[in-house]
């Protein structure tokens, strides 16, 4: 009755474990989006096919255990089945790994294809902004350029009339240099007229001052002898 017991149990418990390894599998094919959940399932996957294999040698302990043959025939048929069920539940993991790291590995070289090419569509475009760019440079270049050459005929043509600006200025300095020479010239003259018509005018006054003084002394002499 023990031993009944026992072999309910165990079988109880490869169920179970053979249902968990079935659902790991089906996990690693709906969920394991990338290689480090991959890897974790298949960990869990091994770990319970190895506990099936301990529960199914336990199983056909107690199957050799049994005295009566029809229970150990019985018994031991249905641990060579589960053996099987066994078999295939690791191949079955195999394949759902395999697969799906090959769709992962997929995955991964088309998002680096993608990248590559939107890196070639990034480079194509960093180039034309680089080519309009220096096409933008070029330009602001050649205008400056010609607004200096503006400039430079503009700068010409000032220093041309501040030549002739500073030629008139010079012209007119030489022409009030030479009236000044004129005015000093008259001053001088007008100086020299001026002192000869005050020598004149002296020397007229001494002349009636002599005048007066003989006409004087002759009516003294007359009107009054000695």
């Amino acid at each position: 009755m023990a031993d009944d017991i026992h072999v309910r149990l165990c079988l109880q418990e490869i169920v179970k474990l053979d249902l968990e390894a079935k659902a790991i599998i089906q996990d690693i094919r709906q969920d394991a989006d990338d290689t480090e959940v991959l890897d974790d399932y298949n960990a869990q996957g091994r770990q319970k096919i190895s506990q099936l294999r301990i529960k199914i040698a336990e199983l056909e302990r107690l199957g050799l255990e049994r005295d009566r043959d029809s229970d150990r025939d019985a018994i031991l048929v249905n641990v060579e089945n589960l053996r099987q069920k066994l078999s295939s539940t690791v191949t079955s993991l195999r394949q759902a790994c395999l697969t799906t790291k090959m769709a992962l590995d997929k995955k991964t070289k088309q998002q680096l294809l993608s990248g590559s090419s939107q890196l070639r569509k990034r480079n194509q475009g960093n180039k034309e902004t680089l080519a309009k760019t220096a096409s933008a440079i070029s330009e602001n270049l050649i205008s400056l350029n010609r607004t200096m050459a503006e400039q430079v005929k503009q700068s010409e043509m000032n220093i041309t009339t501040l030549a002739g600006t500073s030629q008139a200025v010079s012209d007119t300095k030489d022409e009030f240099h030479s009236m000044g020479g004129h005015i000093q010239h008259s001053q001088r003259l007008l100086t020299k007229y001026g002192r000869r018509e005050f020598t004149d005018r002296l020397l007229i006054l001494l002349a009636l001052l002599f005048f007066f003084a003989t006409v004087l002394y002759i009516m003294k002499k007359r009107l009054w002898p000695s």
